[in-house]
């Protein structure tokens, strides 16, 4: 098993911990996935586990198999239930600490349900473009309009204070067109669209990114879970394809839906900075950023990111952008 059968990431390594169950018995795995933190006995079968899984998560409630070839704690539960749009809920305090303070040695314990059926805070929408790509990004904003209310978009150009513009599907002013400098600084660029959020939190897209309108509606449900679990930013998958042809890139996690108060860091490939640390955060596989690249660009982009923030243009990614997508 080369990639991760929860959340397809290609970081599988050497495991050690172990898990204690509330029957008392305690195990260890020898693999565990260093994105979402699943672990593995020596041997799994990705096609058994993903099958395991989820009969385990169509059940009102979550409880682990001391003999499942699989193991995860609740924090890792959480972002698993996502792949199948199910929401988690801790059963008592001790969960409830346990999602504050991952990895813990507890076997993951949760009720169940599905995210479709929660309600949830509004969300905005940002979107970053140059002013050549402005028409195409209001052109496809009305298939956005069936779950959110409010959208930004913040151009790379001289100072221009907010301007409403007309979007079928969302209500007058609703949609908002601003523009300040980039000046190879993507955190700050990212910052200011942030401050330009009316709702709590905002999920951020460029203009060769999308998401369909059935992950966003998911988008509500998945803030009150993070709200619940005193988590302020969630990561989605982004499936970059490259002349059409998925990368193996992949899930190639964005940092995108976060509480308007977070702040980003780095001028290249930049970061929420998070208050506590990685703990107030998890990823959500409901669905992915679609990003449309092309070969000469991603040849381009590196190098363009390595003389903005010298040692940050991730130069040995370029290969791995290149290469289609294997298992």
């Amino acid at each position: 098993m080369r990639r991760c059968f929860v959340c397809a990431a290609d970081m599988l390594g050497p495991g050690g911990r172990r898990l204690t169950y509330p029957d008392g018995r305690s195990r260890s795995f020898a693999r565990a996935c260093g994105s979402c933190g699943v672990l593995l006995a020596d041997g799994a079968d990705p096609a058994a586990c993903r099958e395991h899984l989820a009969r385990s998560l169509a059940a009102p409630v979550f409880a682990s198999d001391p003999d499942a070839p699989y193991g995860f704690d609740l924090y890792t539960l959480r972002t698993a239930a996502t792949r199948l749009a199910r929401g988690t809920r801790p059963l008592d305090e001790a969960g409830r600490a346990a999602l504050l303070h991952p990895h813990d040695r507890g076997a993951a314990r949760a009720d169940l349900y599905a995210l479709a059926d929660a309600d949830g805070p509004p969300v905005s929408l940002g979107l970053l473009c140059r002013p050549a790509e402005l028409d195409a990004v209001l052109a496809a904003l009305p298939g956005q309009a069936g779950w959110t209310d409010d959208a930004a978009i913040l151009l790379d150009g001289p100072a221009e204070a907010p301007r409403a513009v007309p979007v079928a599907g969302f209500p007058d002013g609703a949609v908002r067109v601003a523009a300040r400098p980039l000046d190879g600084d993507f955190a700050a660029q990212r910052n200011a669209l942030q401050d330009l959020a009316r709702r709590a939190w905002m999920l951020q897209l460029d203009a060769d990114e999308s998401i369909r309108p059935a992950a966003g509606r998911l988008l509500p449900a998945l803030v009150a879970q993070a709200e619940a679990g005193d988590v302020v930013s969630v990561g989605l998958a982004r499936a970059n394809r490259v002349d059409g042809v998925l990368s193996d890139v992949f899930p190639d996690v964005q940092y995108r839906l976060n509480r308007r108060c977070v702040r980003f860091a780095g001028r290249v490939h930049e970061r929420p900075v998070l208050d506590g640390g990685w703990p107030r955060s998890f990823i959500t596989l409901h669905g992915v950023i679609a990003h449309r690249l092309s070969a000469a660009h991603v040849r381009a982009r590196s190098r363009r990111y390595e003389a903005l923030d010298p040692g940050r243009g991730r130069i040995e990614e370029e290969a791995a952008l290149l290469r289609p997508y294997a298992e």
